[in-house]
């Protein structure tokens, strides 16, 4: 049986990335390795009761120790609430969870699956490895003084 041709998800509009999203970025590179990620899909902010809070799915390298005869990235989610109003101002917390292990075309036909299921009401934007890169500054090599 063939398998049907599905068009890839729009590539980022890296216009639309605000100090928040730096933030969180960050904290995913972190966690997960700044050149680990393969690929992302940021879902839209909500934003409700003084609240900022986003989803993404994170495809990060897999780890080159592992012998693995099929190319498969491991699948984080990840998530950020920020608290812009109220009494709790300030408040940030971000959760970044291995999920799974797949190949890109399956993470992306998930990510696709969930936007057709939610009735199409957003588009997660699709940031490539190198986007990723070009919107988190590299990490500094601190280097220790000799003894």
């Amino acid at each position: 049986m063939p398998v049907p041709i599905v068009p890839r998800l729009a590539p980022c509009d890296l216009s639309i990335m605000n100090e928040t999203t730096e933030r969180f970025f960050r904290e995913i590179a972190d966690r997960v390795g700044y050149d680990q990620v393969a690929e992302l899909y940021l879902f839209p902010v909500i934003r409700q009761s003084g609240v900022e809070a986003a989803v993404a799915v994170v495809a990060a390298y897999p780890d080159p120790n592992v012998e693995s005869h099929r190319q498969r990235h491991i699948v984080y989610s990840a998530s950020y609430r920020y608290t812009v109003k109220g009494t709790a101002r300030g408040k940030w917390s971000v959760e970044v969870v291995a999920e799974a292990d797949a190949p890109l075309i399956t993470i992306e036909e998930v990510v696709r699956g969930v936007v057709q299921r939610s009735g199409g009401q957003f588009e997660p934007e699709r940031i490539s490895g190198t986007e990723f890169r070009s919107i988190v500054p590299a990490p500094e090599v601190v280097q220790s003084e000799p003894v």
